[in-house]
């Protein structure tokens, strides 16, 4: 046989090649739907999460959000993600809070009363509410 001669046996079959069926598996999603949504998603759906140091702070300075505070935060936070931020300051009303934007944490949060002269750094963003 020549190499450039390729030569099917009389007794094999060709038959063209059928998708495999998929079963479905209940919870899952469509294998279909692209990974970076399905990643948004879930981003998405997640609360935003408060660090040990900003709880003590908001304890210490006795700061208490109401749910409607706490969805301005989150729309805040996902502004930020937006816009590429990754350690964002969020002015919230008479609040200031830095916002670790990738983890969806408070690292921090500092009251009216003590927001002057102050100086933050190692932020790369800022959204004002």
């Amino acid at each position: 046989m020549s190499g450039s001669q390729f030569r099917i046996p009389n007794d094999a079959s060709v038959r063209p090649i059928q998708p495999r069926q998929t079963r479905a598996v209940p919870g899952r999603r469509d294998a279909h739907v692209p990974f970076a949504r399905v990643l948004d998603e879930k981003l998405q759906q997640s609360s935003l999460k408060f660090s040990a140091h900003a709880e003590r702070r908001l304890k210490a300075r006795n700061i208490q959000f109401t749910p409607e505070q706490l969805e301005l935060l989150e729309n805040a936070v996902e502004k930020a993600r937006a816009k590429g931020g990754r350690e964002t300051l969020i002015l919230l009303d008479d609040v200031a809070l830095v916002v670790s934007v990738a983890n969806r944490t408070v690292i921090t949060a500092i009251d009216g009363d003590s927001l002057k002269e102050n100086v933050f750094t190692q932020i790369d963003s800022a959204v004002i509410t």
